[in-house]
């Protein structure tokens, strides 16, 4: 004997309220922005486009890890031309990737401990956060 369609509760497909359209929370966002630098900032700034702290997150990551890859380019190209005296620019490369690395587990582990909301980088946020708001504001 076959059960009538009707005796099914209906179920549906739109997203809890209180979840972000990403399926992930602010927390869980907002640590991922940082997790790969700039790429997954990219990724992040539109996944958490719906909420602005995850923006400022990933716009914070796009910001700072981009100048740091920029930067060590640069210093590379121009340390590679230089002969020996390039070797005065690749120890600037490794301290800039030191400083780098140390910025990343500094935001990671604020980031954690503030719960996903919006906080400026540990020692460069005063500098890159005007840059990253801009950006964030961009992202309709």
């Amino acid at each position: 004997m076959a059960r009538a369609a009707s005796t099914y509760p209906m179920t549906s497909s739109q997203p809890p309220t209180n979840q972000p359209q990403s399926g992930l929370d602010k927390k869980t966002s907002a640590i991922l922005s940082y997790a790969l630098g700039w790429l997954t900032g990219i990724i992040f700034l539109f996944v958490g486009k719906n909420d602005p702290d995850v923006k400022f997150h990933a716009s914070q990551s796009i910001v700072f890890f981009g100048a740091v890859s920029v930067l060590n380019i640069v210093l590379s190209i121009v340390g590679s031309l230089l002969g020996v005296l390039g070797i005065i620019f690749s120890l600037a490369g490794l301290a800039v990737a030191v400083f780098a690395v140390v910025v990343w587990i500094m935001a990671l582990v604020q980031t954690n401990n503030t719960g996903g909301v919006r906080a400026e980088l540990p020692i460069v946020g005063r500098f890159t956060a005007p840059y990253a708001d801009q950006l964030a504001n961009s992202i309709k």
